[in-house]
């Protein structure tokens, strides 16, 4: 390395995603940009960059971060004439610490959906409001599931980010996210036929669709849209373009197009494709709904193409709607369809933790987002059902997952995650136990409280079956022991992955 008269050479590696140099004399208050550092190509792996700084004067080195435009550290020095240095920048936090809050947030968001799910299975003291909704509208029993789709698009979100810094290739992660959607589902199909216990599974009336089946299809599509769209490193030249402020979103634009293209989907398929003997366009309840007019049109396409598609055997024989509109025709809300939308739910899911990854400590930018996505999200679900239960152009209704159901919960979901990101990262006011355990092993208490559902100490013959109180001691004690259990294997670091 030739360095001429009043110069000197320096050498800087940069270990951190992006940092800007400015180097001013001493004497002088105006900080002169040196350069850029862009981030390494890797985990581990620094980049390299040389500049020649003049001698004449002592100089004040001040790192600054582009993305954070904030100043990481300044230092006092004189560079020698024909001088060759070298500095090295590396981030000295316990990045394992930032990783595990975010992993105690979701932990924290979707053990909370988990443990209300145990309890409203289990029947939730028979209260009409813990049950699903007949057709159009929301119980506290119609949260939940969405949430927890909801949360797993963001734990896929950090999960595929984790693997690609750690330089795992995306053809491995591929390979593991379709088998692991394969033993999600059937495990899915084993535990809804309850008889497993009774002999060999008969295939006439083995039913396909379910919550589990639903979740692998959507883990399936939406981690595999992550694991090829997603970057590790963000390019130091975007700041400079108009649409950096929503770089988190436009970063993910493939994806997002792939998202779109299914919606739009759905939406044919659900207002124009023709339904025998019902209107086109049907998302009415059948039975005696409508004054009974279309008796046999329960769930309109999304119930025709489950009947055409699995058959009417291999779907949910009891729906919600037999009771309240006298259906009889067989309708299953885990449906085909219906998980076009779930996927839509995952995704947004996914966009939640774009906002973690991308913001990391940056609290303001993260909370504003949030409460903004919950807002048009708000927005868009008042749109499509003008306010109203039944008066809507898509009124919210869980059995069909309608596109107003996925925006309202969404809307719900970007305002719970934002308090337990707020009570948990921000301030620290909750260590989120205990329901932090039953999230670090979600499969073995979704999958045990299913099988073990009608055995003590889960359930047992009450004195008086027509009180809500027993029914509500005896379904909070069940939820409480799936707790205990999972802090238990907590604690022996005992974890059920698939």
């Amino acid at each position: 390395m030739l360095v001429f008269i009043d110069l000197h050479f320096v050498l800087y590696q940069n270990m951190l995603l992006h940092i800007e140099l400015k180097n001013p004399p001493l004497t002088c208050l105006v900080l002169l940009p040196v350069g850029r550092i862009p981030a390494g190509p890797g985990p581990g792996v620094p980049a390299t960059l040389g500049f020649t700084v003049s001698t004449q004067h002592a100089l004040i080195l001040q790192l600054n971060s582009t993305p954070l435009n904030t100043e990481l550290c300044r230092m006092h020095f004189h560079f020698g004439e024909h001088g060759n240095y070298s500095l090295w920048v590396k981030n000295l936090n316990d990045l394992s610490q930032l990783l595990f809050c975010d992993v105690l947030v979701l932990a924290c968001s979707s053990s909370l959906a988990l443990v209300v799910m145990v309890f409203v299975n289990y029947g939730g003291g028979r209260y009409w409001f813990f049950r699903h909704e007949s057709w159009n509208g929301l119980t506290v029993a119609d949260l939940v599931f969405p949430w927890f789709v909801f949360i797993m698009g963001t734990s896929i979100s950090l999960s595929v980010n984790g693997a690609l810094c750690r330089g795992a290739m995306r053809s491995h992660l591929l390979r593991k996210v379709c088998w692991r959607s394969l033993q999600l589902f059937l495990i899915g199909v084993f535990i809804i036929n309850p008889n497993y216990c009774l002999g060999p599974l008969s295939w006439d009336s083995l039913r396909i669709p379910g919550v589990l089946q639903r979740l692998a299809f959507t883990y399936l599509v939406v981690a595999v849209l992550d694991v090829l769209v997603a970057r590790v490193h963000q390019d130091s030249s975007l700041t400079d373009v108009w649409w950096y402020p929503a770089h988190d979103i436009f970063l993910n634009w493939p994806a997002w197009i792939c998202v779109i293209t299914m919606e739009t989907l759905w939406l044919c398929l659900t207002f124009l494709l023709p339904v025998p003997g019902c209107p086109t366009g049907y998302l009415g309840p059948g039975g005696v709904g409508d004054f009974g007019q279309y008796p046999d049109c329960t769930g309109g396409a999304a119930g025709y193409i489950d009947r055409w598609l699995l058959g009417e055997n291999h779907i949910y024989q009891t729906p919600s709607t037999r009771v309240v509109y006298q259906t009889t025709v067989p309708f299953d809300p885990e449906g085909v369809l219906g998980s076009i939308n779930s996927v839509l739910m995952a995704f947004l899911g996914l966009q939640a933790g774009k906002v973690l990854l991308h913001y990391r400590e940056q609290h303001r930018q993260i909370i504003t987002r949030f409460l903004v996505w919950s807002f048009l999200l708000g927005i868009f679900s008042a749109v499509l059902t003008k306010c109203s239960r039944n008066q809507g152009y898509i009124p919210v209704n869980k059995n069909l997952w309608s596109l107003s159901y996925v925006t309202t919960l969404s809307c719900f979901a970007f305002v719970v995650l934002l308090v337990v990101y707020y009570t948990v990262d921000v301030k620290r006011w909750w260590s989120g136990a205990p329901f932090f355990y039953p999230g670090m092993n979600s499969i073995l208490v979704y999958v045990g409280h299913e099988v073990f559902e009608d055995y003590f100490p889960f359930r047992w013959r009450m004195a008086n079956s027509q009180s809500h109180s027993e029914h509500l001691a005896q379904n909070l004690l069940a939820t409480s022991i799936w707790v205990l259990i999972s802090y238990v294997l907590y604690r022996k670091k005992i974890f059920w992955k698939i």
